[in-house]
């Protein structure tokens, strides 16, 4: 099982919930992540061309190897609504060992 250093959290936000759903289906479809997390109803507030704003949106927390962190975030940029979305990266620092050997298996497979 590879260390828990080999693992990220991603987060990005959409605007609802079938964009959400979307991004989060075409992400486990390409095998880049092992499991998205959706939590609706957030509301984000926030600075955008001088103005401060707020919305609802849907905050996705996806699972992933660091090794998939590029072609997640080309995905996540070319399917987003958004002319600058959020993608944000953590690194996993440790975690359940079955748990991550898992995710790593989830991510890697193929089919």
């Amino acid at each position: 099982m590879p260390p828990a250093g080999k693992f990220a959290v991603v987060l990005v936000t959409a605007p609802d919930l079938k964009t959400a759903r979307a991004l989060a289906k075409s992400a486990l479809q390409a095998r880049l992540i092992a499991c998205a997390n959706l939590i609706p109803k957030i509301e984000s507030h926030y600075r955008w061309q001088g103005k401060m704003e707020s919305s609802a949106e849907v905050l996705l927390i996806l699972k992933t190897t660091k090794s998939k962190l590029a072609a997640l975030e080309k995905l996540i940029l070319a399917r987003h609504p958004y002319d600058t979305p959020e993608f944000v990266v953590l690194p996993i620092a440790a975690g359940n060992k079955k748990y991550l050997a898992w995710l790593a298996a989830s991510c890697n497979q193929t089919g």
